[in-house]
């Protein structure tokens, strides 16, 4: 059957910021859907832990800090000695700084650049290399953006890692696909997370964003749910290199 194509039975996924979000809300799909997560955010996970063994699926947690590559071995290490293999990575952890783009500091654009873009190489490298190894082939998805797409105001360093996500996305499968490896991505619109508090608190700018959305609303971690096991799963097997726009039709206005 069809649906079958959709489940991750027995599956390991790595999915990095699960402990609130779009990465909370994308690692409960996927042991929804029948896999395993391993969980990684700088801080606790408890939340995210409970929903998911409380679905009958293990969950292990790591707490790292993504702002540099460092970790991502030992994650990888750490992954394989509780569960034996991974076959999944959602590159969700990343962060935002607003600043005018004539005072934009180095800081941030350095800050925002390395968890958003260079994190998300390396990771995506140490993964392939694991299912190459494995033989297994395996998936990679990343958290792109509607910044993938356009400009943006005062968030030049965001603009250009999330245009990087898109460009890597397609480059790395255009290398790793020989491996059965998928590499895609997720470019969530305008959804109702951390990162877009202020926008929210702004009414004026809320409202003209809402008024753009053919859907009129924010997206919310539920709406990504879907598309990320869709992407993870055998269903998605002939996809690769792509970004997915989850916007309520931001794009397309």
């Amino acid at each position: 059957m069809i649906l079958d194509n959709f489940k991750l039975d027995n599956k390991v996924a790595i999915v990095t910021g699960a402990s609130t979000g779009l990465g909370q809300g994308m690692s409960i799909a996927l042991a929804d859907a029948g896999a395993n997560v391993v969980g990684v955010d700088y801080v606790d996970m408890p939340e995210t832990k409970a929903t998911i063994e409380g679905m009958g699926k293990r969950f292990l947690g790591i707490k790292a800090n993504l702002m540099t590559i460092e970790p991502i071995d030992g994650i990888i290490e750490a992954a394989l000695k509780e569960f034996g293999r991974i076959d999944i990575l959602i590159n969700n952890a990343g962060i935002i700084r607003r600043e005018d783009a004539v005072e934009f500091s180095e800081k941030n654009w350095d800050d925002v650049m390395n968890i958003n873009v260079k994190t998300v190489f390396f990771f995506s490298q140490a993964a392939a290399r694991q299912y190459i190894k494995q033989g297994t082939g395996g998936k990679i998805i990343s958290v792109a953006s509607m910044l993938s797409f356009q400009g943006g105001i005062r968030v030049p360093s965001y603009t250009a890692s999330k245009s990087g996500v898109m460009g890597i996305t397609r480059a790395m499968a255009n290398e790793w696909a020989k491996h059965n490896i998928n590499v895609n991505a997720i470019a969530p619109g305008y959804m109702a997370t951390n990162n877009t508090a202020p926008l929210r608190a702004d009414e004026e700018r809320s409202a003209a964003i809402l008024e753009r959305i053919p859907a009129g609303r924010w997206g919310t971690p539920d709406d990504v749910m879907g598309p990320v096991v869709f992407l993870a799963s055998n269903a998605s097997n002939y996809i690769n290199g792509y970004t997915v726009a989850i916007d309520g039709g931001w794009l397309a206005r």
